[in-house]
């Protein structure tokens, strides 16, 4: 290989959020990478740094080609210029989406477990959110998902129900969404005037081989009734630049949603250059990465077949995160991630947090170093062990 993510890189005494633990803790929850970004991004970072003049900026046209040059390569969808647009962040736009595309008290449904940031802006913006739980089904011991079309419909054809927020790729699941399914949800929510807010922060981070579709490329249809908001920013590990982008066709859904984002779609200087190099020459190291990271994915799914085979992740071919089941120790992550971080400080999200069937899964990260992966697992079977043993547990 030709870039490093073997060497643990030291974030304790940074201000890392992730990383802001006790000294014995290893964090491997929220979704940050315990890489160093692209040689490229940094570079480009380090040169705008040294012009020592940090005033108001804009956007070039090498911002729009990139993005646009990414999306065709990589997710085989074709945006122009006039579609895109710039906003500081995902959750930032979305919310600024809701609140501009429905009413208070409106209904907003999404596919259920789902990024816990997602009920939490819709919740706060005085709107109600439509949880669809996905049907969870077991193969050769495995739990996978599927969408409760019936309910799914009945969700969509409620009174005041203008929106869907979808997931692509499905997070926490890992799921990559097929062409069939999206064109079909795409579907129905044109026939029941919803629209669709599309999240595809994590379309990047690919099974070596895989490709993620965007929504709004499954269908003619879907791309006139979709905003879909963009970034390098987990792929690259850059979320702290606050740098990412809203893409809708439509040009009234385009323009309601980017003139609501107004001056707080300003960006820092480091976001567009960032945002460049990123896309224009860090697919190699893209490439290298996902490859390590699903070794590492990999390799979780061993240790738990041969060590805890009580516990199974969700197979998935995108993101860094993994979804595991743990429902044959407990029915309540919730006490069970407090659980583990104190009598192992191991670190990981409880899946209650994430709504559905959560209360039996824990999100673990598996974006690091092999080292402080091994850590990770030998932490987990520890406290499942210790959990067992302290409540009686026999399998």
């Amino acid at each position: 290989m030709q870039y490093d993510f073997d060497t643990p890189v030291n974030r304790r005494g940074t201000d890392s959020a992730k990383w802001n633990v006790g000294p014995n803790e290893l964090p491997m929850w929220v979704a940050d990478m315990d890489f160093k970004t692209a040689p490229a991004v940094e570079r480009a970072i380090l040169e705008r740094a040294n012009e020592g003049v940090f005033g108001y900026t804009t956007f070039p046209a090498a911002w729009y080609d990139a993005y646009i040059g990414w999306w065709k390569e990589r997710h085989d969808f074709t945006m122009e210029k006039d579609w895109l647009g710039f906003a500081v962040g995902v959750i930032p736009a979305i919310s600024t989406a809701i609140r501009v595309l429905s009413e208070p008290g409106d209904r907003v449904v999404m596919l259920t477990p789902i990024y816990n940031a997602f009920p939490s802006i819709v919740e706060g913006s005085g709107r109600k959110t439509a949880e669809v739980q996905m049907i969870r089904t077991y193969e050769n011991g495995r739990p996978v998902y599927s969408i409760d079309w019936d309910a799914l419909d009945a969700a969509l054809s409620a009174e005041h129900t203008p929106l869907l927020i979808f997931c692509n790729p499905q997070n926490p699941t890992g799921k990559i969404w097929e062409r069939e399914t999206m064109a079909k949800i795409g579907e129905m929510c044109r026939a029941h005037g919803v629209t669709v807010l599309s999240d595809e922060i994590h379309s990047d981070i690919v099974m070596p081989g895989k490709r993620c579709l965007p929504f709004a490329a499954a269908s003619e249809e879907n791309c006139h009734i979709t905003a879909t908001f963009l970034a390098p920013t987990k792929a690259f590990n850059i979320m702290g630049l606050k740098t990412s982008a809203v893409c809708a066709a439509d040009p009234e859904l385009r323009g309601k949603i980017l003139s609501a984002l107004g001056d707080l779609a300003g960006a820092n200087v480091f976001a567009a250059p960032a945002a460049i190099a990123a896309f224009t020459e860090g697919g190699e190291w893209l490439d290298e990465l996902c490859a390590y990271i699903f070794r590492n994915k990999a390799r979780v799914d061993a240790f738990l077949a041969s060590e805890l085979p009580e516990v199974a992740s969700v197979p998935s071919e995108t993101t860094y995160l993994m979804w595991l089941d743990v429902g044959r120790v407990t029915q309540d992550s919730g006490e069970f991630y407090q659980y583990l971080r104190r009598e192992t400080g191991l670190y990981v999200c409880p899946g209650t947090w994430y709504r559905g069937d959560g209360a039996s899964f824990l999100r673990f990260n598996a974006a690091c170093p092999r080292s402080l992966l091994e850590d990770g697992l030998s932490r987990l079977k520890n406290g499942v062990r210790k959990y067992e043993a302290e409540h009686g547990i026999v399998l």
